[in-house]
Parts: structure tokens; sequence; C-alpha cells
């Protein structure tokens, strides 16, 4: 058993990710950081599964940093979240550079706590050149192993379970865990239900309805846009 700084948006990718680290019999500290997202409704999702797994809960209030990360759909309002099925140019749902705050934060937390490891919930589909990378993972864990000399064992690792399992995997594995689907939070707009519409909803939806698994989320938009 080892002790971990699991870093859970309340999204399906990262609750699944702790319920299969609870499952292995991990000693979790959940980690949420409110860095001024649009959707930070997402939040109370992250604590109510800390809560359900019986994990210590930390929520890190960085929404000041919304002004410095402008420019993206999650972070800043004069920018729209687009639809998939009416395109616009360049990356409005990306936040440059936003993995690598997240994850300074959670080793701050793992040398206070004394961590093994710092787990992260990317999965298939977010791997890219950037900051979803195995390559900035491996690179972000040796410029912590230098940082945290000293503070934190040496062979601290930086997990990433999920990174070969796309979006229908990652929900095949939350569903043998038992993760309440209804009790997590995709959409990029954090109204009070999910549009449906947006990238990640129909992600989402388009998941379980590759699966035939039922999916309890109530949507604004009944027919996923195509």
């Amino acid at each position: 058993m080892s002790r971990i700084v699991a870093v859970v948006s309340g999204g399906i990718d990262s609750v699944t990710m702790a319920h299969h680290l609870a499952a292995e019999g991990h000693d979790l500290q959940v980690l949420a950081v409110d860095y001024g997202q649009r959707h930070r409704k997402e939040l109370e999702f992250a604590a109510a599964a800390a809560e359900r797994l019986g994990a210590p809960y930390e929520e890190v209030d960085l929404r000041s940093l919304r002004s410095v990360m402008r420019g993206s759909s999650l972070t800043d309002p004069s920018v729209a979240v687009p639809r998939p099925d009416r395109p616009v140019g360049g990356n409005p749902n990306i936040v440059p550079n936003r993995n690598a705050v997240l994850l300074s934060v959670a080793f701050a937390l793992a040398v206070t706590v004394q961590a093994d490891a710092v787990a992260f919930g990317v999965m298939a589909e977010d791997v890219g050149p950037s900051d979803t990378s195995p390559e900035f993972l491996r690179l972000f864990l040796e410029m912590e192993r230098v940082a945290t000399k000293g503070s934190l064992a040496p062979e601290a690792e930086l997990l990433a379970p999920l990174i070969e399992l796309r979006k229908t995997g990652v929900v095949a594995l939350g569903e043998k865990l038992g993760v309440p689907w209804d009790k997590t939070w995709t959409c990029f707009r954090g109204e009070e239900i999910h549009c449906g519409a947006c990238a990640a909803c129909v992600e989402r939806r388009g998941a379980f309805a590759d699966l035939g698994i039922t999916d309890p989320t109530v949507y604004r938009e009944a027919v996923i846009p195509q």
C-alpha cells in the first residue's frame, strides 16, 4: 500500500482513477484545484468522491490564475465554449501549462503528507505533444525529484494509471468499480445540468453509447450534436 496524492477534478477520468487506486488498497489524499475554471461546479464532485472513498480532501484556491490563463474557454468568460458541430479556429478548450501548475501543487502536498506518489488522471485521448504527454510527465517528475530533494523520498513517482485507456476503456473500468456516474461532472459550461453539446459532453455521451451502458446524466440537449 502506498500513500498517493490523487489529483481529482470531479470528472469521469479522475474519479475513476481515484476509485481504481482505492480498490488497489492505496492510502489516498484527494486534491482538487480551483484555478478559476468556468466549470468549477466539478469541484463538488471531487469532494464527493473523496468522501465516498473515505479519503482526506484538500481544495486549493488558485482562482486568481484565471486572469493569467486568459484565452481559453475554460478560464476566460469572453471566450465561448464551442460545440463540436460548430468548429472554431485554434484550441479554445486547452489551457496551456495548466497541468504543470496542478502537478506543482500536488507535489507540494505530497511533501506535506509524505506521499509515495502523485497520481494524475490523463487518459489516451488527452495525450498530445504538450502537458499531457508521457514525455512531459517523465520530465516533470525529474524536475520534482530535484525540487523536493531532501523533503520527499527520492523514489517518489508520478502515476498516470489511465494513460493507455480511451474514454470507453475508462468508463468500462469505472463500471466494474461501481463508480456512480451521476456523481461525476464533465460539462465545460458548468451550468446546473450538463449541456450535452460541448466537446466534453459529446465525448462522455459517446463513450456510454459505444459501450451500451445506460448514461444516468441529465443533458439539456437530448440529441448528441453531429
